[in-house]
């Protein structure tokens, strides 16, 4: 479950809501780091010169608004420092922000696949259905995160 979905799909308190959301996007954001890290050394090791398609641009400026997004909301709030009153003002744009992150994210995924489509030419073959379904589920997972979390709220 991504952690846009916590408040919707943990019947639990307030706080561990907010502790398991935070939790799950700070693994989510160690996990894009460690990857965008591993495809720049990748990108050294075979000469290739990096930041030359949408799909970089789309995932390095992701990763980057994703990275502050969680610094923000960390300080904002689950640190007890703010007032109730900043966090209420904020949390719109908290809220927006996290579901412009996200289309971003599937954004990022789906031209990787069409990159990684072309790059191997695939054409007209068993990859590429693959690659072309997975495509297709990636598009359905983001819709069905969206559905969700446009629900009200189940009560337990």
């Amino acid at each position: 479950m991504p952690g846009i979905m916590v408040y919707k799909g943990v019947p639990a308190t307030r706080q561990t809501q907010k502790v398991v959301h935070l939790t799950l996007l700070f693994v989510a954001l160690v996990s894009g780091i460690l990857g965008i890290f591993a495809v720049f050394k990748y990108h050294n090791e075979l000469g290739n010169p990096h930041m030359v398609t949408l799909h970089s641009w789309i995932g390095i400026s992701t990763i980057c608004l994703f990275g502050l997004q969680w610094l923000f909301a960390f300080f904002v709030f689950f640190s007890p420092g703010a007032q109730m009153s900043t966090r209420a003002n904020l949390a719109p744009w908290h809220l927006f922000l996290g579901a412009v992150i996200f289309l971003m994210i599937i954004i990022t995924a789906e031209t990787g696949l069409v990159q990684k489509f072309i790059f191997l030419g695939l054409g007209r073959s068993q990859e590429a259905l693959i690659v072309n379904f997975t495509g297709l589920l990636i598009l359905l997972f983001a819709v069905s995160v969206g559905f969700s979390i446009l629900l009200p709220r189940a009560h337990y």
